[in-house]
């Protein structure tokens, strides 16, 4: 079985669409923007959002936003930190990791999603736009817009763009380093 196959089953996911945010759950990561795009995707296509990462932001907020917009069956959310080794298993487990960010410098975790030839969808702040190529390792959609995220989302897989971007990641991500995972990783470890 495929290694997206052996990591579902540890999760206890059924062979579905599966979306990622990873990392640590702060205001301007616009784990908002996705949980509105959510119902929108939900009209189209059966979709599960993994949510994983601890919360640095009032986790209550959140869980309020995910039953008001109906989605409890929907959003799965491990609100813990995540050991090292336990990272692969969440970023096998998805087809395409969703990084909506309002505001960014950079982020370790398109190197993170790349290490595992994951597609990203990634909003046009900071320096995401350079790391993630629009159309071609994913989607740039811009920042605090649900609507624009949910397309971005509906349009991996309407399109069956998985394949094509996967062989895009495997090819772009051999200008990155391991040196560079590893800082990567440290930096949101440490």
């Amino acid at each position: 079985s495929s290694p997206k196959g052996e990591a579902r089953a540890k999760l206890g996911l059924s062979d579905q669409r599966v979306i990622l945010f990873f990392g640590y759950v702060r205001r301007y990561k616009g784990l908002h923007a996705l949980l509105d795009a959510m119902p929108r995707i939900l009209q189209t296509l059966k979709v599960k959002l993994l949510v994983v990462g601890e919360f640095y932001d009032d986790e209550e907020k959140y869980r309020k936003q995910i039953a008001d917009n109906g989605l409890q069956n929907d959003v799965i959310v491990y609100s813990e930190y995540v050991p090292n080794e336990e990272v692969r298993v969440y970023f096998s487990a998805c087809d395409v990791v969703v990084l909506p960010y309002v505001s960014a410098t950079q982020s370790g975790i398109v190197q993170i999603a790349y290490q595992f030839d994951k597609p990203v969808i990634a909003t046009d702040v900071g320096g995401l736009a350079e790391v993630v190529l629009n159309e071609k390792t994913g989607f740039i959609v811009p920042p605090q817009q649900p609507d624009k995220v949910a397309n971005a989302v509906l349009r991996f897989y309407t399109e069956q763009r998985e394949e094509e971007f996967t062989r895009n990641v495997k090819e772009e991500k051999k200008k990155y380093s391991w040196d560079n995972l590893v800082g990567a990783i440290e930096e949101l470890v440490g």
